[in-house]
């Protein structure tokens, strides 16, 4: 898997969790203390994100940070 793979894949998982939880980009974004601009280059799968901001999208999202980086058909 190449790097726009991974980060899609991320940013797909990210976006169906959020929905799921019925939480907009802004409210991702306040739980975790980010720009919700932030949340939406992410959810594009534009961004390089570091561990600790996966964390805690994954902590915010209440999941396991292994549900972000799985892959779903």
């Amino acid at each position: 898997m190449n790097d726009k793979e991974l980060f899609d894949r991320i940013a797909f998982n990210i976006k169906v969790e959020r929905t799921i939880k019925r939480l907009t980009q802004a409210k991702l974004a306040e739980l975790i203390d980010v720009h919700e601009k932030y949340i939406g280059v992410i959810e594009a799968g534009k961004q390089n994100i570091t561990l600790k901001t996966l964390n805690k999208i994954a902590n915010a999202l209440n999941i396991d940070i292994s549900k972000l980086l799985e892959k779903r058909d």
